[in-house]
């Protein structure tokens, strides 16, 4: 697994240059940075010239924030004026192109620096994530993250946050992961389908000190480590907070551990819940976005936090291990 290297205050300026060279780049779909409910339920129903009537009718009204824009808006803050960015964003719609001026005028009456992007009219958007080499894909149309995974990119169907959901107004980025299937390989489900969970015990046991392979979001937190270190601050707190949700426990935690201080990736903090709820630990740590391959858990956690589901190799909406053992 290639890792980035840990970076010190005495190579800030080579961080700093290497993520201007090779910006973190998200691709982000017109539905998970606006709130398009509306107007999506009416493509549902009536099709796409009622929503695309409707559409035009709106022109000049402003979208409502959408699940992902306050992340987006976030990372953008990071942004050194005057500078290379750190972060871009780039819009990734099904929408037409007579469309797009909706997207970018609410894009501009919010001030995010946003200004490229794709509009497809209708056509899948799968195969312009790689165009645009994003390094992370956000959209709420599950076919097109699955098709961006395929393509070898971090991806997430993010599902609707709860209007409830409180904003906190410090100027910090906490992006929360889960563990296997989603930073890590899904080496351990397969360990357990094959072995049981006693198997997996002794696997975990035995390979404790061996670095786990990367999950379809290993690359992603490489270069969210390199943004983290940069705003490192001479105590070791940065503004960009990196935690791990996981279900292991502590049977299982070592080996997260020793795979995250090998690759360089260190997690500001982890949470090994077991069968614990993790919506309430999410909510304690603050996250602004979590990440999670169980669809049971993303959906839990969107009560307090914007919450992305990452397809996996398995059903996302089971446990991969009975309720009542290690590994959710």
């Amino acid at each position: 697994m290639r890792g980035v290297k840990l970076l010190t205050v005495s190579n800030l300026d080579e961080a700093k240059q290497k993520l201007r060279a090779q910006p973190l780049r998200i691709g982000i779909s017109t539905r998970a940075l606006f709130n398009l409910e509306e107007e999506h339920e009416v493509f549902e129903k009536r099709g796409v010239q009622a929503y695309a009537e409707l559409q035009l009718s709106r022109e000049n009204k402003i979208l409502e924030k959408g699940a992902a824009f306050e992340i987006v808006e976030r990372l953008l803050n990071l942004n050194e004026a005057g500078h290379e960015p750190f972060v871009q964003i780039v819009l990734l719609s099904r929408n037409s192109p007579d469309l797009s001026l909706r997207a970018f005028k609410s894009i501009e009456a919010y001030g995010l620096p946003v200004v490229t992007g794709s509009f497809t009219s209708g056509a899948p958007l799968g195969t312009f994530v790689p165009a645009w080499k994003v390094d992370l894909f956000l959209s709420n149309e599950h076919s097109d993250v699955k098709a961006a995974i395929k393509a070898g990119t971090a991806a997430a169907r993010l599902v609707p946050v709860s209007s409830s959901w409180d904003q906190d107004n410090t100027d910090e980025v906490r992006i929360a992961f889960d563990g296997d299937a989603v930073v890590f390989s899904a080496e351990a489900d397969q360990i357990y389908k094959d072995k049981g969970l006693e198997g997996f015990r002794k696997f975990e046991s035995d390979n404790a000190k061996k670095p786990m392979e990367s999950g379809p979001f290993g690359e992603f937190l490489e270069k969210l480590s390199i943004l983290r270190a940069i705003y490192l601050d001479e105590d070791g707190v940065s503004k960009v907070r990196i935690g791990i949700v996981t279900a292991r426990d502590s049977a299982a935690h070592a080996r997260v551990v020793h795979t995250l201080r090998a690759w360089g990736t260190p997690a500001d903090e982890a949470h090994f819940v077991g069968q614990w709820n993790k919506a309430p630990i999410l909510k304690a740590f603050g996250a602004h976005i979590f990440f999670d391959d169980q669809e049971k858990h993303v959906l839990g956690a969107a009560g307090v936090v914007a919450a992305g589901h990452v397809p996996g190799p398995h059903d996302g909406s089971a446990p991969v291990i009975p309720s009542g053992d290690l590994l959710a």
